[in-house]
């Protein structure tokens, strides 16, 4: 018997040890399961997409389906940014890339020096550090462009990564005389280093508020996408419709559903005293590479023979200018029009604006040249809207509204936050309705996997519109570069405009819509960088868009 009564006890205190050991175990798992972010095995992460190491503890939302998620993997990966060298210590400046030092060359053609119309004009661009040494290392932010200004013309180059301090420029050449080239560096590759660690590390560097109110008590709260956990409780502003997340702390003696207003708040970027000199204007933001010998070609006309064409792009730009107006590559002639032209061209029509400032610009400008059409006052802020013009003679309506949250504008009443994605849902569209959607200068601070997020949302609506009424017309502004300061560029670098522009399009591609390639626009003209582009430029922009309106009808 006490044989028996110790055998039960040792399987007793057996048993007991597997199941305490059980049970960590399966603890364990759940922890791993709980906090272990998903990925497809048929995935392979890039070697360098900083997008995707977003901070997960306060940034990080549920796609919609697993066929958005893979699809925000592969954009992520196909705008992931060369391999970038850390700020180098010590002496951290000196070696990094100099403009002052840096070079480009024009590369002989293969016809005894000479070019003609059609042919492809290289340069080759090699980098060196404020001591003179050159680099081995790409990553540096560049752009170019060959131009004449006597003849008001210009065309972006493609820059080419070599990714050992070398870089191609590559020019379609489009008109006969002179062409210039000019190369630019917008930032080292230590700086893209640093841009990349802000949008990894400081998702909500630019901060909002809400003011929350009932009767005499008011409270104001920081909001944002990105909103990071503390012991307050947090007001859950998703909207219902389109998922499109939002956030506020919750106020101590408030409800959620007091908020009335939107603000920005501010904006606040982490740099340290070395990192800082990797922003200064004349220095090593936008500043010009210099030629080691001519900096201009002469390009005689077309000879019938076979074009020389570099080897190292395969693409056209989307258009060039000449004589000050655009000319399209690729896609529809774009027309001039004069007032009596566009009001022709938009008699009986509906136009639907939606989108940030750089599309509210185009909705300026009609207003300022149609003298029939006239600002119906709806008692709203001019810089988000609605805003409503009329012309009752010719039957033409504009109408612009801003795109929802983030907006980095005045205080804005909540009634008039309103997502793209819902807009187009009520929208009663028609064979004589046009949708212009201009979305992406509010997003350049925030992670892009919440752009595309964004974008995705507006596609669906989209592609909904077009089902339900094919005969809509829908055009889409793409993002532009603009002017950058030392106080500016670390939060709305052109690095973040330029992946904004390349989600955009990749989001729309093969999509039954036309794209306005305000990036291209933008870096071909003479005219300084600016986030609102000026009136030659945005001119251009709106006979484009005239141009898909009514193709080929005015010259």
């Amino acid at each position: 018997m006490k044989t028996t009564s110790c055998i039960r006890r040792d399987f007793g205190i057996i048993f007991l040890f597997l199941m305490v050991y059980a049970l960590i175990f399966v603890l364990h798992q759940m922890d791993i399961l709980q906090f272990q972010p998903e990925f497809n095995s048929t995935i392979i992460m890039p070697r360098v997409s900083p997008h995707r190491i977003v901070n997960r503890r306060f940034c990080t939302f549920q796609p919609r389906s697993p066929k958005d998620a893979l699809e925000e993997r592969l954009i992520l990966d196909s705008i992931a940014w060369p391999e970038t060298s850390l700020l180098p210590s010590p002496n951290s400046l000196e070696r990094t890339t100099d403009p002052a030092h840096s070079t480009f060359t024009i590369l002989p053609g293969r016809k005894g020096g000479q070019w003609h119309v059609g042919d492809q004009l290289e340069v080759m661009i090699q980098t060196f550090d404020f001591q003179g040494h050159p680099k081995k290392s790409g990553g540096d932010f560049l752009t170019a462009r060959l131009h004449n200004r006597k003849l008001e013309a210009g065309v972006a180059g493609q820059v080419v990564d070599h990714l050992n301090g070398s870089y191609s420029a590559v020019f379609s050449l489009l008109w006969e005389g002179d062409a210039r080239v000019e190369v630019t560096l917008v930032h080292p590759s230590e700086t893209v280093t640093v841009l990349n660690r802000i949008n990894r590390e400081q998702p909500d560097r630019t901060h909002f508020k809400s003011l929350y109110r009932s009767g005499s008590l008011s409270e104001t709260t920081i909001c944002n996408v990105c909103l990071r956990p503390t012991q307050q409780p947090v007001c859950n502003h998703t909207d219902l419709r389109s998922g499109e997340p939002w956030f506020c702390y919750k106020p101590k003696n408030l409800s959620c559903d007091t908020r009335i207003n939107h603000v920005k708040a501010g904006f606040n970027h982490y740099l340290s005293a070395e990192e800082n000199k990797l922003f200064q204007s004349g220095v090593n933001l936008k500043v010009s590479i210099q030629a080691t010998g001519p900096s201009n070609v002469t390009v005689l006309p077309e000879d019938g023979q076979l074009k020389v064409k570099s080897s190292s792009v395969t693409s056209l730009p989307s258009g060039y200018y000449y004589q000050g107006v655009w000319r399209s590559l690729g896609g529809i002639k774009v027309s001039q029009f004069n007032t009596s032209a566009i009001t022709q061209c938009l008699k009986g029509k509906a136009v639907h604006m939606y989108g940030d400032s750089t599309v509210r610009q185009w909705f300026e400008f009609l207003n300022a040249v149609l003298p029939g059409l006239k600002k119906f006052d709806l008692h709203t802020q001019g810089h988000v809207g609605p805003l409503m013009s009329l012309d009752n003679e010719n039957n033409i309506l504009v109408r612009f509204r801003c795109h929802g949250p983030p907006i980095h504008w005045p205080p804005t009443p909540t009634r008039e936050l309103r997502y793209i994605a819902n807009e187009l849902d009520d929208l009663d569209a028609g064979p004589n309705t046009v949708v212009v959607l201009g979305i992406w200068a509010h997003f350049t601070t925030s992670p892009m996997n919440i752009y595309i997020r964004r974008l995705q949302s507006i596609r669906r609506a989209v592609v909904q519109l077009l089902d339900s009424n094919p005969g809509t017309l829908v055009i889409i502004r793409t993002g532009n570069s603009r002017g950058l300061s030392d106080r500016v560029s670390p939060m709305d670098s052109d690095l973040y405009s330029l992946q904004c522009d390349k989600v955009l399009k990749a989001m729309f591609k093969g999509l039954k819509v036309h794209l306005i390639d305000a990036w291209e626009m933008t870096l071909a003209h003479h005219l300084p960088h600016d986030l609102h582009p000026p009136p030659p430029i945005i001119k251009n922009m709106v006979n484009s868009l005239l141009s898909y309106v009514c193709p080929q009808k005015h010259g």
